[in-house]
């Protein structure tokens, strides 16, 4: 079923095109017989829906880059977040999100020949501070449902939580799109609320005095309404262990670029050891006087 679905769906002879369904057939195919699968997995993938079917297909792709870690019996099989792996003696629970292009240019989204488009930086923020928020919030409750995992007793106190978010569907066209306009994943520019880098001016001598990034907690969206990219910085979000931004969509089959990266919570509750999770980069903001400091790769310390 999940190979005829995916040969309809993705027809062509290809050969990248023939490779890439080879890899999200057997990624499917052995999600399913690891039986970390959901049990509803298959349908959803099949059912036709775009968005079933590309978070069916984050998980396991996603379950792919697992495959070293201890799955251990779940206390209460099929209920809770994605996946749930051991750092020894630690419970670390991931829960997937693969966002819509929700308000994404065409033309960001399919490339065309000789033309040139602007980043829609603040439009991908979006969706990544929608995502990460409803993944928190299944964690944390809400006031429409106020009962999360930890208030459920799913997810214990002591247990690390990481939100997985697939940005795959915003990529530029074949491009991933992981990072923002800072040159930081937009994950960190969610979590810790800056924004592009700024210089700034002396009107009277016109000489640059002075260099930074945006402080931007807030982004407006399309109805002019704040919307928080702080998540890391605010209290409430403290049992969130880190973000582990991916871009998944099987294209490593011909070669194509899958980047992840992990941004860390400083103030976890239970944080995630560095290098736990497969990823290019480990974003870990160190503490300098009253001020937090994000390494880039490459920063000896």
């Amino acid at each position: 079923m999940i190979q005829t679905h995916i040969e309809n769906k993705y027809p062509g002879d290809n050969p990248n095109r023939v490779a890439w369904r080879h890899e999200i057939v057997r990624a499917c195919t052995s999600f399913v017989e690891s039986e970390l699968a959901d049990p509803k997995f298959v349908s959803e993938l099949v059912s036709g829906e775009e968005h079933k079917f590309w978070s069916c297909l984050s998980e396991a792709l996603i379950a792919q880059r697992l495959i070293d870690k201890k799955f251990p019996a779940r206390p209460k099989p099929g209920v809770g977040p994605d996946f749930l792996v051991m750092d020894g003696e630690r419970k670390i629970w991931i829960e997937v999100v693969c966002p819509e292009p929700v308000q994404l240019p065409d033309e960001w989204l399919d490339i065309q020949p000789n033309t040139v488009v602007s980043f829609p930086h603040e439009e991908i923020l979006l969706r990544w501070t929608s995502a990460i928020k409803a993944k928190a919030e299944r964690l944390l409750g809400n006031e429409k449902r106020p009962e999360g995992y930890l208030a459920s007793g799913i997810v214990a106190k002591e247990d690390a939580y990481v939100i997985a978010v697939n940005s795959c569907r915003l990529r530029h066209g074949p491009f991933p799109s992981l990072m923002g306009i800072s040159q930081f994943p937009f994950a960190a520019e969610a979590a810790f609320g800056f924004g592009p880098f700024q210089i700034t001016i002396n009107k009277d001598t016109l000489e640059a005095v002075g260099t930074s990034y945006q402080h931007r907690p807030f982004v407006k969206n399309r109805n002019g309404a704040d919307v928080p990219a702080h998540t890391f910085l605010d209290p409430a979000f403290e049992p969130i262990s880190a973000i582990w931004a991916v871009d998944l969509n099987g294209y490593s089959a011909f070669g194509g670029s899958e980047p992840m990266y992990v941004v860390h919570n400083p103030n976890a509750i239970c944080p995630v050891s560095k290098g736990f999770l497969p990823s290019l980069h480990d974003y870990v903001a160190r503490l300098e006087g009253e001020n937090y400091v994000l390494d880039r790769p490459g920063d000896e310390r």
